[in-house]
């Protein structure tokens, strides 16, 4: 079916007001951000199931970084999929936070910032951090909880892992929702869209739902269902919580591991591996082939993410280890 859009307009808006959704409905705007160096308009797209019954508002983001792709369909279903007669609440969708890096498939923002290394941005700031701040002003204050999802980076992949504060006890249980492989006891105060949700009071989860660049079905679902599950736990519809088939492995931090040398790149344990102190984990070539540097495991953990690209200048990432 083609969606003609001079017949099925979508509204233009400027600020999101829950409240000003009609009730009962699946409803989709056009949020006008900000304008790009012709003075056309940026859009976010938004999508809002406002229930019968008045209830909390769960916000859920993707594609903060443009190349971050598999959040975009868990929201798209999940909205398909929701009934708003049943619904408790309101959920607001945004499945591209980034629209000018998603549009040129690029992580960064076009002045070259992370986005998720700058929120709440800053009214009067650069590009970049006026975005941020309109992101955050505009939308992510109407939320009464957020899980944002991600995925991994360019040249690496991603186990599906949480990243939330754990003395938290509404974020606990939010990310143990989320049944995912890892979770990482990760304190928000790092400039992400996370944080500034913590700022405000919002509890919210870091989903990283794979790797870049790409549609994972079975990241898509497993995403999907750890909203469900959220939704159901918090009383926002009648789902039943479907229970984990595997033992999330907790670790009560994390950390990457780089290389001090440059050269050709291979990196041995898979994600979700568990390694111990002393093993090996990576060698560095050279162009001839021959062995530059073998890598070990400084200590006990498990292989969060990882490095696919061999091509590895000095200071590049190996992998991404979590401490249990």
């Amino acid at each position: 079916m083609i969606i003609d859009n001079e017949k099925n307009e979508i509204p233009i808006i400027r600020q999101l007001e829950i409240d000003k959704a009609p009730t009962g409905k699946i409803s989709r705007y056009w949020l006008q951000l900000v304008k790009d160096g012709m003075g056309v308009p940026i859009h976010i797209p938004i999508i809002v199931a406002k229930g019968n019954k008045q209830g909390k508002t769960l916000g859920v983001t993707a594609a903060v970084h443009g190349n971050e792709l598999n959040g975009i369909p868990v929201i798209q279903r999940l909205f398909k999929e929701i009934d708003v007669n049943t619904l408790c609440g309101s959920i607001v969708g945004v499945p591209v936070v980034n629209v000018p890096s998603l549009l040129r498939k690029k992580r960064r923002f076009i002045d070259g910032s992370d986005l998720n290394h700058i929120m709440p941005g800053h009214p009067d700031g650069t590009v970049s951090q006026v975005y941020a701040w309109r992101i955050v002003n505009r939308i992510l204050k109407q939320f009464d909880f957020l899980i944002d999802l991600h995925t991994a980076s360019n040249g690496r992949i991603n186990s599906y892992y949480i990243r939330a504060d754990m003395e938290d006890a509404t974020v606990k249980k939010m990310a143990l929702l989320q049944n995912a492989q890892i979770i990482v006891h990760n304190p928000p105060s790092d400039g992400t869209l996370r944080g500034a949700a913590d700022e405000m009071g919002i509890p919210a989860i870091t989903l990283e739902v794979g790797n870049p660049n790409t549609f994972q079905k079975g990241m898509i679902r497993d995403g999907l269902t750890g909203v469900h599950n959220f939704l159901g736990h918090f009383g926002m519809t009648d789902s039943e919580v479907e229970e984990q088939s595997e033992e999330t492995v907790m670790c009560k931090n994390s950390y990457w591991i780089y290389t001090d040398t440059g050269g050709i790149l291979t990196v041995y344990p898979q994600v979700t591996d568990i390694v111990k102190k002393g093993d090996s984990i990576a060698t560095i070539r050279n162009i001839f082939g021959d062995t530059v540097k073998d890598y070990f495991a400084p200590e006990d953990g498990i292989i969060i993410g990882k490095s696919v690209n061999p091509i590895n200048q000095t200071g590049g990432r190996i992998l991404h280890l979590g401490i249990m």
